[in-house]
């Protein structure tokens, strides 16, 4: 299947992340711009994940343990595992999620 990323409709996931999704059969792939400030609670899941930050500067906690993240720098998020973020610029980030993000769709 092939997929061209600008005729993705974008969906707001919650305030500030603007989110374009893929679904494979096993995982998601996700891409957000994050305003300014935009904030994602802490929360877990039963997906693991990996956040790669594409542009800008992002504060994520992961397990109390909060840093600052910049272009380049990734995260790997186990399944169940407590963690928060905010935009302390304009960001673009990306998200792999297995298994699929159901809720996403």
């Amino acid at each position: 299947m092939n997929v061209v990323l600008t005729d993705i409709e974008t969906k707001e996931i919650m305030p500030g992340y603007h989110g374009k999704m893929i679904h494979g059969e096993t995982m998601t792939l996700a891409f957000w711009e994050v305003e300014e400030g935009a904030t994602v609670p802490e929360h877990s899941h039963k997906h693991e994940q990996i956040m790669q930050v594409l542009e800008g500067t992002f504060e994520f906690s992961l397990n109390g343990f909060a840093k600052l993240y910049k272009p380049n720098d990734l995260v790997i998020i186990p399944p169940f595992a407590p963690h928060s973020g905010k935009a302390i610029t304009p960001c673009k980030l990306m998200d792999i999620f297995s298994p699929v993000r159901e809720e996403y769709k």
